[in-house]
């Protein structure tokens, strides 16, 4: 494989490719903020050895094994655990034999741009993997991971992590988190407040989850005055281990606003198990506009991440379970779903409600116009399916002209695969100076304001949104 092209991404016209190489190597050294992802605490707190390339590069990778699946090559094969503990391959040789041989279907995608990413700047890879090197590239990663400077701390410093960001249910224990707490490391790991299990009435268990977070917090969570109290209490005890932020799953951005009385026959109705599809919807709707009166009174920046229909094979997710690769976007209103919940909020300027998407064309038509305004609302970045070199391009041109750079939240990676974020910033940081360098050199631009633009994309920007 030939090694990276320094160039990469960036424009194909001498002057833009320039003033974009310039102010990259201005901002590239920057320390790595990622408020937003779903890595394992325990990595860190325990400071295990990886075990091998496959259980690092595919088994917790959905990108990877979706794009295999759709190849016709089984879960099991993968070695993704089987809900019911059924048979699946349990040699990591045999796993890797398996990607390596179709790593030419992630040609041009971003997966690849990562994972070559990581070989070469990680393990100090410098070929393709194929069928061939398969075996090859496997010993020299597993050899790797066995020794300390590739234990997950080690790799956090050689990444130039100032900060990590895990997300967790709110009703986790939070022991990794503890745990790190008590260590003697100095590397900033913390959690976030995912309350989709017990706001979300179409959630398995529900119902029992909601007793839990009773339980968990000596709260009456069968009256909705308890039950606000409940979360109220979670949130604490988030912030006493780090957090910054929430972040809320939903299926839409639905918010609602309903008078107390309304909510407490909502809530006796979801919390009976009894609720039809349209009240879950409005109950969610309403926990929306309840966590960001929250965040008003605790300081938790608020991410809101509609838009994904979960699990679309019943099949699928009965054997494996959630995050199988099977979530795919929809059509998502954001002008009349949010309306309530900026009518009761947005004005406040020290709230932060951070707005994400997988449906593109409601960039320039809806969220842009509505950062543009709200004091409360910025912009996540291209997220998920649109994490990529054309959707992060895409994203500026689509937003900049009507909400500008300060208003939307910097780069986060929401990932799982840990080799692939400094990859993932390193895209997010070439296409934004690609970017900058066609302003200016379009005359839309100075290149100081560029130089200063590059910096918040990159540091400032995520440091203010997730109050950091």
């Amino acid at each position: 494989m030939p090694q990276l092209d320094p160039d990469r991404l960036f424009p194909l016209d001498n002057r833009s490719q320039a003033i974009a190489r310039e102010l990259y190597q201005r901002i590239s050294d920057l320390p790595i903020i990622s408020p937003h992802g779903h890595t394992d605490p325990r990595w860190f707190a325990e400071n295990a050895a990886f075990p091998n390339a496959a259980e690092l590069f595919v088994i917790p990778d959905h990108y990877v094994f979706r794009m295999l699946v759709s190849q016709g090559i089984s879960l099991e094969s993968l070695g993704v655990p089987r809900v019911d503990g059924g048979a699946v391959e349990t040699d990591p040789r045999a796993i890797w034999r398996v990607f390596a041989e179709n790593y030419h279907l992630f040609r041009g995608t971003p997966s690849q741009l990562w994972i070559d990413h990581s070989f070469e700047q990680v393990f100090g890879i410098a070929e393709n993997l194929n069928a061939a090197t398969a075996d090859r590239m496997y010993d020299t990663i597993t050899e790797k991971l066995a020794t300390d400077e590739f234990r997950p701390r080690a790799l956090f410093e050689r990444f130039n992590m100032e900060l990590l960001a895990t997300t967790e249910s709110a009703l986790d224990p939070l022991e990794a988190h503890s745990a790190l707490a008590a260590s003697d490391w100095q590397g900033r790991v913390i959690t976030t407040y995912r309350p989709d299990a017990v706001t979300d009435p179409e959630f398995d268990g529900f119902v029992e989850n909601v007793r839990q977070l009773g339980l968990l917090t000596d709260c009456d969570t069968s009256t909705y005055a308890g039950y606000l109290d409940a979360h109220r209490a979670r949130r604490r005890f988030f912030k006493q281990h780090g957090a910054t932020a929430t972040d809320h799953g939903h299926p839409t951005a639905r918010t609602e606003d309903f008078s107390q009385d309304e909510m407490t026959r909502l809530f006796d109705k979801v919390s009976s198990g009894r609720c039809s599809a349209e009240e879950a919807d409005a109950f969610r709707g309403q926990m929306l506009t309840e966590m960001a009166r929250m965040s008003l009174d605790d300081g938790l920046s608020m991410q809101i991440h509609p838009g994904s229909l979960r699990n679309h094979n019943h099949g699928v997710a009965a054997r494996f379970g959630r995050d199988k690769g099977f979530d795919i976007p929809t059509r998502t209103d954001y002008v009349n779903a949010l309306q309530p919940l900026l009518n009761a909020v947005g004005m406040e300027p020290q709230l932060t409600i951070i707005v994400f998407t997988l449906d593109e064309t409601a960039f320039s038509r809806e969220l842009a116009p509505l950062a543009g305004v709200y004091p409360a609302l910025k912009l996540g970045p291209p997220w998920w399916f649109f994490d990529s070199y054309e959707g992060m391009r895409r994203f500026r041109e689509s937003t900049t002209e009507t909400c500008g750079f300060y208003n939307t939240a910097g780069f986060n990676d929401d990932t799982r695969a840990f080799c692939s974020i400094p990859a993932r910033h390193d895209v997010a940081r070439r296409v934004d100076c690609a970017y900058l360098g066609t302003l200016v050199a379009s005359g839309r631009l100075s290149e100081d304001d560029a130089g200063e633009v590059a910096q918040a994309l990159t540091y400032d920007l995520a440091k203010s949104a997730y109050g950091l």
